[in-house]
C-alpha cells in the first residue's frame, strides 16, 4: 500500500464523519477517503510531446435518511470538514425527501471486519522515473519510423494508481489497485491517402512490468507492425455481403463490451439509468427465458478477475468481489447489481457493481469484468478459420455505433484477413460487421479454447450525470460466427 495514503487520519476521519451522520439521524451512512493519482505521456515521431500528473484526492459520505439518499465531498481531509460532510448530505437527503418517490433500501451484506487487498502487478508505475518511460516509447517509435512505409508513429501511455479506503462501520476496506493503458499507432501517408494500425495490447490491471515483458510482447509485434500496414495499403475494398466471421477477442472485447455488458446492467434494464447511453432491450421480464444467443454462448460477470480492469476485493459498498453468471446455454440468467438494485428486485445480494471514479462523485451501478467463457479443450483459432470456406478474420477495435437499447450495432477494427476454403488469404479494407444483438450472438458457432482466450477492455467507460468514467476488462475467446452481415464502409458513406 501506499504509505503516502495509509498514513492518512483515516479512521479518525471516517469516525467523525458516521458519528455526525448518526446523530443527525441517518439510517445508514458510508464513508470514504481517496487518492487517484495518473500519469499520460504521449510521443509524437519519437519526440515527447506532453507529459501530465492529476492526483484527485478527498473525502466523500452517502447517507439514507427516512428512505432518501445523501450525498456530500470534500478535499480537506480535516476531522472538521468530515464532520461538514456528513451534515451536508444529510441535509441533502432531507431536501430531497420532497421529490423522492421510492423508498431506497440496501440488500443486506455481511461485514468483513477490516481488510486490505491489493491488485495484482509487480512494479508500480510511478516508481519509474518519466525520463525511462519516454526513453522506451522513443525507443519503439523509432522501430516503427525506421520502416520506409511508416511516415508518423504515436506512442503513448496513461497510469493510474487508485487508493481507497471505505467504512460502512461492519466493513472496513484499504484497497489499492493499478493499471496502465499502452498505445502504439503507425501511420503511412501516401499519394493517395493515409493509413494507419495499432498495436492490438490491451490496457490491463499491471504494474510498468507490461512494458516490459509481462503479459505482451511489445518488440515482436512492433516488428511486423509496419509489414502488415504495408498490406493493409495494398489490400483490396471488401465486397458488402454476408460472410463468416472469425473474431479475435481484440476485437470482440468491445462487442461484449457494448451489446453485453451494459445491456445486463440492471438500473440500465429497469429504466433508471436513460440520460446516458440508454436503457436495454434486455428488460426484466425476460430473465430466464431470453434466447440471448446460441447454447455456446457462456457470459460471466466478474470482479475477480487477475489483471481485470475491473477487479477490486470490495466494491464502494463493501460488497465482496464476486463471479457470477449472466448468459448460460445462450439464456440471460442474471444482471448486475448493486445493493440497491438488488434489493428492489429480490435478488438478496449485490454481486459488488457500485463504483465511484473519484472522491466527488456518488456511487454509481457500474460494469463488472464481463466476459465470454471459452469452451474446455475448444478449437484454436486457426481451427476456427479452417471451418470457413468464404469469411474475414478480424483482429483489433477501432469505431463503433450501437442504439440506445443496446440492440443494433456496427463494428469496425484494425485487421481483416479474407479466408478461402479454410485458409488466410491476404488482406481487406473498408470493413464493418452489422447485426442485432441477438441476430449476431445466436450466429455464434463455436468458441475457441482456453489458448485462445485474452482479456481486452477500456480505461473510460461512461454512464451517469454528472458523467463518470470506470475501467472494464472483457475476456473472450476466438469466435465463430456464421453468415454476419459485412457492409463496405467507403460504399456507406458516400
Amino acid at each position: 500500500m501506499d504509505a503516502e495514503f495509509t498514513d492518512l487520519p483515516l479512521r479518525n476521519l471516517a469516525d467523525a464523519a458516521l458519528d455526525a451522520a448518526r446523530t443527525l439521524g441517518a439510517d445508514h451512512a458510508d464513508f470514504r477517503v481517496e487518492r487517484v493519482r495518473g500519469q499520460s505521456i504521449a510521443l509524437s515521431d519519437g519526440k515527447l510531446q506532453s507529459l501530465s500528473d492529476a492526483d484527485d484526492s478527498g473525502l466523500a459520505v452517502r447517507v439514507i435518511v427516512d428512505g432518501t439518499w445523501g450525498f456530500a465531498s470534500a478535499v480537506d481531509l480535516t476531522a472538521e470538514a468530515a464532520r461538514d460532510a456528513a451534515r451536508h448530505a444529510v441535509e441533502v437527503a432531507k431536501v430531497a425527501a420532497a421529490m423522492n418517490t421510492e423508498r431506497i433500501e440496501l440488500a443486506a451484506e455481511p461485514g468483513y471486519g477490516d481488510v486490505t487487498w491489493v491488485s495484482a502487478y509487480e512494479i508500480d508505475p510511478f516508481s519509474v522515473a518519466a525520463k525511462e518511460k519516454v526513453a522506451l516509447l522513443a525507443d519503439w517509435s523509432a522501430l516503427l519510423l525506421a520502416h520506409p512505409v511508416v511516415s508518423h508513429a504515436d506512442a503513448s501511455v496513461y497510469q493510474v494508481k487508485e487508493c481507497k479506503f471505505y467504512t460502512d462501520g461492519a466493513t472496513t476496506t484499504t484497497q489499492q489497485r493499478v493499471r496502465l493503458y499502452p498505445q502504439l499507432e503507425a501511420t503511412a501517408v501516401t499519394e493517395s491517402g493515409f493509413d494507419d494500425m495499432r498495436t492490438l495490447a490491451p490496457p490491463a490491471g499491471r504494474g510498468w512490468e507490461y512494458l516490459t515483458g509481462s503479459g505482451w510482447d511489445f518488440p515482436a509485434e512492433l516488428a511486423e507492425l509496419p509489414d502488415l500496414l504495408a498490406a493493409k495499403l495494398k489490400a483490396p475494398s471488401v465486397e458488402a455481403g454476408r460472410y463468416d466471421l472469425v473474431i479475435d477477442p481484440s476485437n470482440l472485447w468491445l462487442t461484449i463490451h457494448e451489446s453485453i455488458g451494459h445491456a445486463t446492467e440492471l438500473d440500465r434494464a429497469l429504466g433508471y439509468e436513460a440520460a446516458y447511453a440508454g436503457t436495454s432491450f434486455a428488460t426484466f421480464d425476460k430473465l430466464g427465458s431470453l434466447q440471448y444467443g446460441s447454447p455456446v454462448m457462456n457470459i460471466t460477470g466478474d470482479r475477480t478477475a487477475e489483471h481485470g480492469l475491473a477487479t477490486i476485493g470490495y466494491d464502494d459498498e463493501g460488497v465482496a468481489g464476486q463471479s457470477w453468471d449472466l448468459i448460460s446455454d445462450g439464456v440471460l440468467v442474471g444482471y448486475q447489481l448493486d445493493r440497491r438494485m438488488a434489493q428492489l428486485k429480490g435478488f438478496g445480494r449485490s454481486n459488488g457493481c457500485a463504483f465511484a471514479d473519484s472522491p466527488g462523485h456518488m456511487p454509481l451501478q457500474r460494469m463488472a469484468n464481463v466476459s465470454l467463457k471459452p469452451a474446455p479443450g475448444g478449437p484454436s483459432a486457426q481451427e476456427l478459420i479452417g471451418g470457413v470456406e468464404n469469411g474475414i478474420y478480424i483482429l483489433g477495435d477501432k469505431s463503433w455505433s450501437i442504439d440506445m437499447q443496446r440492440y443494433n450495432f456496427q463494428f469496425t477494427g484494425q485487421r481483416f484477413f479474407r479466408i478461402r476454403n479454410g485458409r488466410l488469404d491476404g488482406q481487406l479494407k473498408d470493413i464493418a460487421y452489422q447485426a442485432t444483438t441477438t441476430d449476431f450472438w445466436n450466429s455464434m458457432e463455436a468458441v475457441g479454447g482456453p489458448q485462445t482466450y485474452m482479456l481486452g477492455g477500456a480505461f473510460n467507460c461512461g454512464k451517469g450525470q454528472p458523467g463518470q468514467v470506470a475501467p472494464v476488462s472483457h475476456g473472450a475467446p476466438a469466435a465463430l460466427f456464421r453468415q454476419v452481415r459485412v457492409l463496405n464502409t467507403v460504399q456507406e458513406g458516400k
